[in-house]
């Protein structure tokens, strides 16, 4: 794996990249997570299907984080920008949650450039509570803790954590910056957060956009409860959405929202991507 630079749309944005067979799969990322939220399936073998090409977005991870500028349609040009950079005429794309939404929004408004969707555990619903079932995630935006290791500590105390895998230290890890005196502090600003949700997710037609995405797309969910005791993305919210897309297809796999992305659920992702690729 390399860890790479570009400058697309006036930012420098940061991007993984994992050797294997071409053409490369572009990763997207959720809402406060960076490209190493794909790290499970990673260990899983995604590799042994695709050069994998996992994209820190904008305000997260090592890529910029200007002040302003966080809509899809700002998020959409940075990928248009890496897919030019890298001479990529098609990409397939997978996203998880908001690098879901990102996916449909990039094969609705640029439909050359977007062969397949692989879009993990988002919707144009989602749980009505999902704003108080993203307090944890959200809430250690901003904070500064002591240590790394205090900070992993209080971050495995998720309520949605309900495995640990070894492949999650490396988000974590990439999530913070540490500071001189040893504190840690994550990269992502809960301004630009909030931007990406008021300027981005809330703004969008997602129905529409849905409606009429012509690429082939999986949508894979995970159906365990993740907060107050319910999926973050509810079965029946997910299968309206397939219903809605021109070529949609449907697939539970084990875990939540979170969880989905390692061990067994990573393992059925995998194996679910290569099947719908192949």
């Amino acid at each position: 794996m390399k860890s790479q630079f570009l400058h697309t749309n006036g930012i420098r944005l940061h991007y993984l990249d994992y050797p294997g067979p071409e053409p490369p799969l572009v990763l997207l990322h959720g809402l406060t997570a960076n490209a190493y939220a794909f790290e499970g399936l990673i260990q899983a073998g995604l590799t042994t299907t695709r050069r994998i090409l996992a994209v820190d977005l904008r305000g997260r991870g090592l890529s910029d984080k200007p002040a302003t500028g966080y809509s899809m349609a700002e998020h959409a040009q940075d990928i248009i920008g890496l897919l030019d950079a890298l001479q990529l005429d098609k990409a397939e794309l997978v996203g998880h949650s908001f690098g879901a939404l990102l996916s449909l929004y990039l094969a609705y408004h640029f439909p050359a450039r977007v062969d397949k969707l692989v879009l993990l555990d988002a919707a144009a619903r989602l749980h009505p509570q999902t704003r108080e079932m993203l307090v944890p995630t959200m809430g250690r935006l901003g904070k500064t803790t002591s240590s790394f290791a205090e900070y992993l500590a209080q971050a495995r105390q998720a309520p949605y954590l309900t495995i640990w895998d070894e492949s999650m230290e490396a988000y974590y890890q990439a999530d913070v910056q540490t500071n001189a005196d040893g504190s840690v502090t994550p990269r992502s600003r809960p301004e630009n957060i909030a931007e990406c949700l008021t300027q981005g997710v809330f703004a969008e037609p997602w129905t529409e956009y849905i409606q009429a995405v012509q690429q082939p797309a999986l949508l894979l969910n995970g159906t365990q409860n993740y907060a107050l005791g319910a999926p973050l993305l509810p079965r029946e919210f997910a299968e309206e959405t397939v219903a809605m897309l021109p070529h949609g297809q449907y697939r539970e796999v084990w875990g939540n929202h979170q969880t989905m992305l390692y061990g067994q659920g990573a393992q059925e992702i995998v194996q679910a991507i290569t099947e719908f690729l192949a």
